[in-house]
Parts: C-alpha cells; sequence; structure tokens
C-alpha cells in the first residue's frame, strides 16, 4: 500500500469500477435515439408480422423519444445491478448548482457548516458547477467542479451531461458517501445516470419555492431517482401537487438561513471601514442583475433619487460571479463579500430584489426592504413571495419602477417611525433557521 493512502476510500482500479464505467457506458447506448430506432426497425426485419405495423410504430417511437427530450416522458428503465462499491462511508456529497446567484450554492453550505458543528468527523464533498471554490476552502470543505455547460464552447447537453456523469460516478466511487444531496431547479440527466442504482447510498434533492405557475416542468421520471425530497418553506403556501404520485419522502423545514443572528457584524464595522459616518442613513442596493452603466437601470433610477439626500450613503453589493461595478465615487460605496449579510446590522433599510435568502435575510434580520422582484425569473416568483411581506407591512413592493414610484418609497423609508414600524412587522414574520433543523435531520441519517 503506498504511503499515506487511506483503504477506506473507494478504488477506481479494481474490477468494480471497471464494470461500473462499461455498465453507464451500455445504458447510454441502449438509451440512445440511434440504437433504439435501430433495435426497432431490425426486430422488424427478424419478426416479419412487425413490418406493416412500422408505418405507425416508428413515428411513434420518435415521438415518444422527442417527449422524453423535453422532460415530459420517463426515460425507458434498464435493469441493474448495485453501483454500490461495498459499505458507505461517514460522508456526504453535495451538489449545488448554479442559477442566477448564490441561492443553491448558499443553502448547502449553510447545511454544511453546521452538519460539521454536529458532528465534525462527518466528511463533506462538495461537487458543484459553480466557480466560487475559494468560498469552500475557508471552510476547509473539499470540492470538485464542473463548469456549466455554457462555459464551452457551442457544446451540446448529451457531451455534457456525459461529462457530468463520468464525473461524479467517480467522487461518489471514491468517496462511498452515505448521503448524496442535490440542490437545484432542473435536475441534469447526467447526475441522474450517477447516481441511479446505488441503492446503499441515500440520495436527497433539496427543492426550495415559490415556483412560478407555467414554469418549465421537470423531467417526469427526475423525482423518482431520489429517496427524500427537502422543502424548506416559503413566505407563501405551497402545494406541491406535481409529486403527490412519486415515492420519495418528503422533508419539510423553516426557511434556510444562512447565518445565525449572533454571527452579524456591530453596526459600525461596516462604516469603519468604507469611511461612512456613524449617523449617516446606510441604504444597502442590490438588484441582481442590474448594471450600472446603464441610464435606464433600475440600479441607476435609485441612486439617481437617492443622491438627492444628503445624508445618505449608499453601499452597492457586487456578486462575486458578476461583471465587476465601475468605482462611482461621492456617497457610494462598493462590497462584495460573501455572505453580504454579515454586515447587515449597518444599514438602516435595503433595496433589492426578492430572491428566497435575500427576503429571508431581510425578514429574519429585520431589515426595512424597498423591494422590486425580478419578473424574469425562469421558476421562481418573486412577486409572489415579496407580496406576502408587503401585507404585512414589512416591506415596500414595487412592481414597476420609475423615478416617481422609487421617489415616493424611498421618501418613506427615510422616515425613521416608519422604519421601526417596519422592523417590528418583520418580527412577526420570523421563523426558525431551517438550516439548524436539516442539519440534525443529515446528521441523523448519516
Amino acid at each position: 500500500m503506498d504511503e499515506g493512502t487511506d483503504s477506506s476510500f473507494g478504488s477506481l482500479r479494481d474490477k468494480k469500477s471497471d464494470e461500473d464505467k462499461y455498465r453507464r457506458e451500455v445504458v447510454r447506448i441502449r438509451k440512445s435515439s440511434s440504437f433504439r430506432i435501430g433495435t426497432h426497425l431490425i426486430r422488424s426485419i427478424e419478426q416479419p408480422w412487425r413490418f406493416p405495423l412500422l408505418l405507425f410504430s416508428l413515428p411513434w417511437l420518435i415521438f415518444s423519444i422527442g417527449l422524453e427530450r423535453i422532460g415530459r416522458k420517463a426515460l425507458p428503465l434498464e435493469e441493474t445491478d448495485s453501483i454500490g462499491s461495498g459499505d458507505t462511508r461517514k460522508s456526504i456529497v453535495m451538489f449545488p448548482t448554479n442559477g442566477v446567484g448564490f441561492g443553491h450554492f448558499t443553502r448547502m453550505l449553510a447545511l454544511a457548516r453546521r452538519v460539521r458543528r454536529l458532528d465534525p468527523d462527518i466528511e463533506l464533498i462538495f461537487f458543484t458547477t459553480m466557480p466560487t471554490l475559494h468560498l469552500l476552502k475557508r471552510e476547509g470543505i473539499a470540492a470538485y467542479h464542473i463548469p456549466g455547460r455554457n462555459k464551452f464552447h457551442k457544446m451540446n447537453a448529451s457531451t455534457w451531461n456525459m461529462l457530468t456523469e463520468e464525473m461524479l460516478a467517480n467522487v461518489l466511487i471514491v468517496h462511498r458517501p452515505s448521503i448524496f444531496v442535490f440542490d437545484g431547479a432542473f435536475p441534469y440527466r447526467g447526475m441522474l445516470n450517477a447516481i441511479q442504482g446505488d441503492t446503499k447510498m441515500k440520495k436527497v434533492w433539496l427543492r426550495r419555492g415559490t415556483f412560478r405557475k407555467g414554469a418549465t416542468k421537470v423531467p417526469v421520471d427526475s423525482i423518482d431517482h431520489f429517496d427524500f425530497i427537502i422543502h424548506p418553506k416559503d413566505s407563501v403556501d405551497e402545494s406541491h401537487d406535481d409529486e403527490i404520485e412519486f415515492k420519495p419522502s418528503i422533508i419539510r423545514s423553516d426557511p434556510i438561513i444562512f447565518l445565525d443572528e449572533m454571527e452579524l457584524r456591530p453596526r459600525n464595522d461596516l462604516r469603519d471601514r468604507l469611511g461612512i459616518p456613524h449617523n449617516a442613513i446606510v441604504v444597502y442596493l442590490q438588484l441582481g442583475a442590474g448594471q450600472i452603466n446603464d441610464i435606464e437601470s433600475d440600479i441607476n433610477t435609485c441612486l439617481k433619487i437617492l443622491e438627492q439626500f444628503e445624508d445618505a450613503y449608499v453601499v452597492l453589493g457586487e456578486s462575486l460571479i458578476g461583471s465587476r461595478i465601475p468605482s462611482i465615487g461621492g456617497r457610494v460605496r462598493i462590497i462584495s463579500e460573501y455572505p453580504n449579510s454579515l454586515d447587515f446590522k449597518a444599514f438602516d433599510f435595503t433595496i433589492m430584489a426578492a430572491g428566497y435568502n435575500s427576503y429571508h435575510e431581510a425578514i429574519r434580520f429585520s431589515l426595512p426592504t424597498l423591494c422590486i422582484p425580478n419578473m424574469n425569473t425562469g421558476m421562481d416568483d418573486q412577486l409572489a413571495r415579496a407580496e406576502v411581506a408587503e401585507k404585512a407591512g414589512a416591506m415596500i413592493v414595487l412592481r414597476e419602477v420609475t423615478e416617481d414610484k422609487v421617489a415616493v418609497a424611498i421618501e418613506r423609508l427615510m422616515d425613521s417611525e416608519v422604519r421601526r414600524t417596519m422592523m417590528k412587522r418583520c418580527e412577526k414574520l420570523h421563523q426558525p433557521n431551517g438550516a439548524n433543523q436539516l442539519a440534525k435531520w443529515l446528521v441523523n441519517e448519516v
């Protein structure tokens, strides 16, 4: 045995590993359109009674394959033996995807940090499309990275999914996790293929909502690849009617929040670092997709109005995965930290969208908010989420951004009495941190 090796890890060189590679390749071939159409034609030749039916059976097969590709019909099942290689280890592999922001990644990291506090002996491994691996290094968490398909020039979905399948399958063989957790809106076919057939590993899908009505449906067979579906609460009551007929057990929790209140920095910490007077009114501005150099952007509109208040300073939140914000000067500062919620005590109010994480952080930390929901998300219904806080008097919600409407909203928020009232209304919406609840559940399941 080589010095420094750990026999508890799985091997990529043993017979079982080779067999698994061949099995995956055979399954891919048998599920391919060309193989299935070719097999259908050969059977019609071998069994002449089938030949006259080709006029109907072949178009139906092609139509069925088309439905499978858009996720409306389940792929054919392949009977395979378990791909598990020996007993599982005290290990959890987490797979957060990257959407328009940090939502999936942050929820996974929130769970990972708390799992480690509860049981430091559990091995935590990230397999992710997110490029922010330095954040995991900071937490002492090992990670494997595969760039999203859009990072490769003209790579087709089939090639990318095959790459994902092989990389993830090897990670699972080596680490032999007892639990695999996926956080994403849409399950990749390569991922589903990699976890299929492993009967020893518990497979978990963390699906948060609120999902927009008419949003893209996930492949019909995707949910059945999992043993558990985790549903953290949202502001809106959800029915999840799409899961009634599926096999996984449903685990529910309160909203997942990355930080606990005790972790927030003191109020004057950020002000001292950025040279902001302690008596100033500090506004946190983060609208995600907005471009600062676009004079028509929502960000620019908000800055134009805030500039009129001489005692107001603006802190722009810069995304680690977005474009850089140019220096503006004056009473505008830029922060690019993770998470920016560390400094929420420093802000008198915020102007932000209504993504899952930012919304629940603003409520949990009682931060008065002018909410401008992103109406163009693929699946996330930000407006429905924000309307709950609006009804409770905890947020001001703008459905349309104009200078006049922004000016009226900011004028209200500059009033300290209005802010105090909104903070009290936020307190009525407080819920326990679901990250603590789910971390305990994961530790018990390992």
